[in-house]
């Protein structure tokens, strides 16, 4: 667990800091693209990222995590080169969505490797591994930007080296132990059941991924527009909503695990809405990094809670491909959200684009609400 939690992090670092800071600032300011198309190729990213999980997850059923995520990072380093070439949005986008096939084998061993008796417990520290990686990259990009796009690119392409390294030293244990004897007819069977089963949860399922696609393209634009802060300080802001997240993940997942996880799930996506909109009517550093922090305590609550509630319909002896089956499901709003983000900042302004993601996530909150008083949401035994 040690080592996965190393290359998770390493992955999520270069991910964060390259989808983030390193495309949008460079897109913009030296490639001369619009907002638009920074989403475009975010968006493709994401894409690749969503099609492959299925795959993916088939795979790690069938083979072992150090087999499969070896081939995976190398075809997204391949992508990371391409950017170097980079001199219009189509081989930008090219290279984006390359390097988004080496993501999903780490995830879904992840996913696939929490005991389901703790199982937001579990997801608490391996969100704890993601999101530190995923909030560290941005930060300390945005302070080598200002300095040298070479040492940050440069600095990306090491990291993901070196996670690629110490993939070949992973457990070789395949995710699960009975997938190999069902046929793939009767897996598809099994898992199509289980989404009839979720099938209410799925619409709000894309609209979340959606929303928070959409800030992705927009962010390093609002921070300056909007809130009117430097690179520095929105590292700082960064820091505020990072920290708290990850702080909160492990106390936030063992309480999930002793009361109704469903009211960690639809409150926190409250929270996280009235958040977004409060960022919209402030500027400056002080407010911002109080609500950020709030934002990130916020999306503390919900990770390992939602992730416990998708759990209860994954089945235990599909859990590759189920997870890569349901991660596809959430990746659907992940391809969207950027391109409409990016859109909205181009035509109308960022301001535009944080507002309606804080619009889309009150709405999946108040939709949550109403679903769990099916028992959609409840706890079920295993």
């Amino acid at each position: 667990m040690v080592l996965y939690a190393a290359i998770l992090f390493l992955v999520e670092f270069v991910r964060g800091a390259f989808l983030v800071s390193f495309l949008p600032t460079y897109g913009v300011q030296q490639l001369g693209l619009a907002v638009a198309g920074i989403g475009l190729a975010v968006s493709l990213h994401y894409a690749t990222d969503t099609l492959v999980k299925g795959a993916a997850g088939y795979l790690l059923d069938r083979f072992s995590l150090r087999f499969v995520a070896p081939i995976g990072l190398t075809a997204s380093l391949a992508g990371l080169l391409l950017v170097q070439k980079a001199q219009s949005l189509w081989v930008l986008a090219l290279a984006a969505g390359l390097f988004g096939i080496g993501m999903s084998p780490i995830w879904l061993g992840g996913l696939s490797r929490a005991d389901d008796k703790r199982r937001a417990s579990h997801m608490g520290i391996v969100y704890t591994c993601w999101l530190a990686g995923l909030g560290a990259g941005p930060i300390v990009l945005n302070l080598l930007l200002d300095r040298s796009y070479f040492a940050s690119y440069w600095l990306m392409i090491g990291l993901w080296g070196a996670a690629l390294v110490l993939s070949l030293f992973i457990g070789g244990q395949k995710e699960t132990g009975t997938a190999a004897v069902i046929p793939l007819g009767k897996q598809i069977t099994l898992l199509w059941e289980r989404i009839r089963a979720m099938r209410v949860l799925l619409p709000a399922m894309i609209l979340q991924t959606t929303a928070a696609g959409m800030l992705v393209p927009v962010l390093p634009s609002f921070a300056q527009s909007s809130l009117g802060l430097a690179y520095a300080q929105y590292s700082l802001v960064l820091i505020a909503a990072g920290g708290l997240t990850v702080a909160g993940l492990i106390p936030m997942g063992r309480l999930s695990d002793r009361h109704d996880r469903r009211w960690f799930v639809i409150i926190g996506f409250a929270s996280f809405a009235a958040c977004l909109f409060a960022l919209t009517q402030i500027s400056g550093l002080g407010p911002a990094v109080v609500i950020a922090g709030v934002l990130g305590i916020s999306y503390a609550a919900v990770l390992p809670s939602w992730n416990a509630v998708l759990a209860q319909y994954v089945p235990p002896e599909q859990k590759g491909l189920g997870w890569g089956l349901f991660s596809s499901v959430e990746g659907i709003g992940v391809m969207i959200g950027p391109v409409l983000g990016g859109w909205l900042a181009d035509h109308y302004q960022a301001r535009t684009a944080v507002w309606s993601s804080a619009a889309l996530l009150g709405a999946v909150a108040v939709y949550y609400a109403i679903v769990s008083t099916g028992g959609l949401m409840r706890r079920t035994e295993a």
